[in-house]
């Protein structure tokens, strides 16, 4: 089968920041790269990176990461599927070894089980270092797949990917039980840069956060999610970085919680299905490897912390972008305003 040559589409990039980061995933100042159309993003997203400088930093935290696999099987019925989950859950130790011996960096953190009717789904969620890991637990799933139809004739083959993991779709599942990293990003803002930075107050923007992303949301059947544009800031940090963009799918559930604090506002970005990685496919571009390196995500630290550090910067990248899309809709005429100055 003959290959069709490959080209580069060229898409506009800009470095914004520097971000002001503190914690213990990034500390420090820090810019980021976005590649985009909407050249608005670049000013705003810039905006918020003030904001961070002015208010002594974005606060990044992980919760937990995980890539995550489902493979589906078959049974005669609903009660053998049963059966043999519970002869699987059982061998969790021989299964966790199987994984491991697939990858130098796999490693299982729990299996997950869904049956309906006589169709068994196991969703196997590892830890894959400073990779994404999708190719990675695909693999480890197959060797597990291997096991189990060897193990348990009373099984037949489904699926090697069964949804239940579930990539780049909407779904509940990512955000309950997690796929990526699951990062928090959160900032308290005092009044007078509140009014002088972003024209707005703590009070405008609770209300504007509960009118539009949760009321607005809920209206529209948004799943699990509560924010204004996280897809956005993803979809150009992700391009920049040579990350899987289709990701921004399950990337973009994500919440935006905010409270006035006094006169101040307290604001955070909750992304639950981060899936980033500073090695691994799409990282072959000389351009890509100089930003992740001009980001510290090229560093020589132990296994996972540049993944990790690369997950907290696009936290960051995601909260300024969204608290200052924010800020501007509780001004009348201001966003308009701007996309026509900045894109026409």
């Amino acid at each position: 089968m003959r290959t069709a040559p490959s080209f580069f589409t060229p898409i506009p990039s800009q470095w914004v920041g520097p971000i002001l980061f503190k914690g213990d995933v990034v500390d420090g100042e820090v810019s980021a790269p976005l590649a985009t159309f909407e050249t608005p993003l670049w000013p705003s997203t810039a905006r918020g990176a003030l904001v961070s400088r002015q208010c002594g930093g974005i606060q990044v935290t992980m919760v937990d990461e995980r890539m995550t696999r489902s493979i589906a099987v078959r049974a005669k019925d609903g009660a053998t599927a049963n059966a043999a989950w519970r002869k699987i859950e059982a061998r969790t130790d021989t299964i966790a070894d199987i994984i491991a011996g697939t990858s130098r960096f796999a490693r299982l953190v729990k299996l997950n089980r869904q049956i309906a009717g006589n169709l068994l789904f196991i969703r196997i969620e590892c830890t894959t270092g400073d990779a994404s890991g999708h190719n990675m637990v695909t693999k480890a799933a197959e060797a597990v797949l291997n096991w189990v139809l060897s193990e348990y004739p009373e099984l037949s083959y489904a699926s090697i990917s069964g949804n239940f993991c579930t990539d780049k779709k909407t779904s509940a599942v990512n955000a309950i039980l997690g796929r990526g990293k699951h990062m928090i990003a959160e900032i308290e803002i005092p009044k007078q840069i509140l009014t002088r930075v972003l024209r707005t107050d703590a009070q405008k923007m609770m209300a504007l956060n509960l009118e539009k992303n949760f009321v607005g949301g809920n209206l529209a059947g948004s799943l699990r999610t509560a924010n204004a544009h996280f897809a956005n800031m993803l979809l150009g940090f992700y391009l920049a970085t040579g990350q899987d963009a289709a990701n921004i799918v399950e990337g973009s559930q994500g919440i935006v919680h905010c409270e006035a604090r006094g006169e101040d506002l307290y604001f955070s970005c909750t992304l639950p299905n981060l899936i980033v990685g500073s090695v691994g496919a799409g990282k072959g571009s000389e351009l890509v490897e100089d930003n992740l390196r001009q980001m510290g995500c090229k560093d020589d630290r132990p296994d996972g912390d540049n993944g990790r550090r690369l997950a907290g910067i696009c936290a960051g990248v995601v909260l300024c972008g969204e608290l200052s899309l924010l800020a501007a809709q509780t001004v009348p005429g201001e966003l308009v305003r701007t996309h026509m100055g900045l894109e026409r």
